[in-house]
């Protein structure tokens, strides 16, 4: 039996994935499943650059908004909730389209979860405290001598990600890339569909990053923030105050860097997740790559799900 079809629409940030997803909307049977780990938070809407209200009504997206940004999202629970509303929207006749930036669900999602070892709470003192004694950028140069292939797709100062490759590279002796290569996929259960949308030029991208940012502050970042600190327990600790733009302005908040710098800072951190998720596409994720800054994207995209016979498959008209 042929499997169904799903669409997986992916690119960096401020590639223009969302409004690419829209207009696939409007024009192929497809309901819109996100692939965000920021998305998952209720209450951080503007940092997030989540669908307002207006259009997440015309089109519904699964998987935003399911928890409070104290509590945490795994990978694992993705795939099991993404998997979920897949067959749901199989069921209902349509194809599943997934649209977002987070690589690490795409892969988990495509290749499974590699058997990788609990958190262990005395090792992550011990990295903890040199990161206190050496600085992150100093322990981020020690994991690029024994993990090239993670630390290529880390920021030096990319903290909870450094620790948590050399957590498991002491407690098993081997690198997490190589942990996460060997995995443990059983065969999808979907015939996907890959698009990347990568830049033919960095510069405008960057553009638009500055741009996209400067509009969250002026829509009201800080107060979001503030309204966030008053309204849930939370600390710089937890995985939603590690995403980028909210990381910057808690820090200007409470003086932990100079809030002259923060708009600087929160566009350098946006660009180093760019940079993280192009690599991702580029060296890990096989799909069919468009540039995303052509004028004629949208028509490239329908043309090439088109040569796929995706309407053909369409599983309202199997049989």
């Amino acid at each position: 039996m042929h499997k169904p079809p799903a669409i997986l629409l992916m690119g960096p940030t401020a590639s223009g994935k969302t409004a690419a997803a829209l207009w696939l909307a409007e024009r192929f049977p497809v309901e819109l499943v996100s692939v965000d780990s920021a998305l998952v938070y209720r209450d951080m809407d503007i940092g997030t650059a989540k669908p307002d209200r207006a259009t997440l009504a015309r089109f519904p997206h699964a998987l935003i908004d399911l928890i409070t940004p104290e509590e945490s999202y795994s990978a694992a629970r993705f795939v099991t909730d993404a998997r979920t509303e897949m067959a749901a929207i199989i069921a209902r006749g349509r194809i599943p389209l997934l649209v977002g930036g987070t690589m690490l669900y795409f892969k988990a999602l495509l290749q499974g979860l590699s058997e990788l070892p609990q958190a262990d709470a005395a090792t992550r003192r011990a990295i903890d405290a040199e990161a206190l004694e050496r600085g992150w950028p100093a322990l981020h140069a020690e994991l690029a001598r024994h993990d090239p292939a993670t630390a290529a797709r880390l920021a030096p100062t990319d903290a909870q990600r450094i620790q948590r490759a050399l957590e498991v590279l002491r407690l098993t002796g081997q690198p997490l890339s190589a942990l996460q290569n060997a995995g443990n996929a059983s065969p999808p259960d979907f015939d996907f569909l890959a698009l990347g949308l990568l830049p033919s030029d960095r510069a405008v991208l960057h553009a638009r990053i500055a741009e996209r940012f400067d509009a969250m502050l002026a829509a009201g970042l800080e107060d979001e923030v503030t309204m966030l600190r008053g309204k849930y327990p939370l600390s710089l600790d937890l995985p939603s105050m590690r995403c980028v733009g909210y990381r910057q302005v808690w820090e200007a908040q409470d003086g932990l860097a100079p809030r002259s710098e923060m708009r600087d800072r929160g566009i350098y951190a946006t660009r180093q997740l760019a940079k993280r998720q192009i690599t991702w596409l580029s060296n890990t994720l096989e799909c069919e790559r468009f540039d995303c800054l052509a004028n004629e994207l949208y028509d490239q995209i329908a043309t090439y799900l088109q040569h796929t016979r995706l309407q053909k498959r369409n599983p309202a008209e199997a049989g």
